[in-house]
């Protein structure tokens, strides 16, 4: 008879739509290597997932937690908006976050600071967007891409501590969206993906927002890649300081001053159930 599989216990949670399987792993190194995170993801015989997140033991001192985070396809990432707010409520369900607490939090990319306002509401310092072409990995030549032996497709590039491609468009149905997305995502022009996302101004307080994710594809949302939309249309003078970002999943509010300040992230963590697989091995 072989032996039972081991269990994994986790937490599935999301930030309107932006779904997470959540790991303890503050008293347990996490282990799971890029086939079994992707079992684990698989959203017919898995659990599903864009990203998992695990919670562990801070690196740096003057950090509370660390936060790891890996996509879908097994893949690691540097950074998530919607993530890091559910791993602030996993840590107040847990009784290590108290309600009006600002603590820092490391991720991969660098800490930031969390602040919870509510059980299920979270405002996050993403830090300083840098539009430095090396701080997404790309190759610095002309920000367009053809596509389809189309008009070249024109994008602003901005890292939020992951990279994005921003393109603004004059509306979200438009069908050439579902191959632009897949094909910037995959450009290699970044070294190492990039997120696509496509804006469209709504004005000056409020954007629509569409991302598609390096190693996860379409989202119903994306915390960075509202901060980064916001971030290139408020360098060219198009949004006021605080804009309301509409995702497929939900609403997000972004305030920054410009630069020389950091971007602040807003919105709701939820979970959704708590669980246990058995096929990590």
């Amino acid at each position: 008879m072989s032996a039972p599989r081991p269990v994994l216990r986790f937490s599935k949670m999301h930030g309107i739509g932006n779904d997470f399987v959540v790991l303890d792993c503050r008293h347990a190194a996490f282990t799971l290597d890029a086939s079994q995170i992707r079992a684990l993801g698989d959203r017919h015989t898995g659990v599903g997932f864009d990203q998992l997140l695990t919670v562990e033991p801070s690196r740096d001192p003057a950090s509370a937690f660390y936060y790891g985070i890996w996509n879908a396809d097994g893949s690691p990432s540097g950074q998530c908006g919607n993530g890091v707010r559910c791993v602030a409520a996993w840590l107040h369900r847990a009784g290590a976050l108290a309600l009006d607490e600002t603590v820092r939090i490391e991720s991969p990319s660098g800490p930031v600071a969390v602040r919870l306002l509510a059980a299920d509401r979270v405002a996050v310092d993403m830090g300083e967007p840098d539009f430095a072409p090396a701080a997404s990995h790309f190759d610095d030549g002309p920000a367009e891409l053809v596509i389809d032996a189309g008009e070249p497709l024109a994008f602003e590039v901005v890292s939020m501590g992951n990279p994005h491609a921003v393109v603004t468009v004059e509306r979200l149905d438009d069908p050439r969206l579902a191959n632009w997305g897949p094909a910037l995502t995959a450009s290699p022009r970044f070294a190492h993906g990039v997120n696509a996302g496509f804006v469209q101004a709504i004005d000056r307080g409020r954007l629509r927002l569409r991302v598609h994710e390096r190693g996860a594809g379409w989202t119903l949302a994306c915390g960075t890649g509202a901060c980064a939309a916001v971030a290139t249309l408020r360098g060219r003078g198009l949004v006021d300081e605080q804009v309301r970002v509409e995702l497929p999943g939900g609403e997000l509010q972004i305030d920054w001053p410009g630069a020389g300040h950091t971007l602040w992230m807003t919105g709701p963590a939820a979970f959704a159930f708590e669980g246990a697989w058995t096929g990590t091995d």
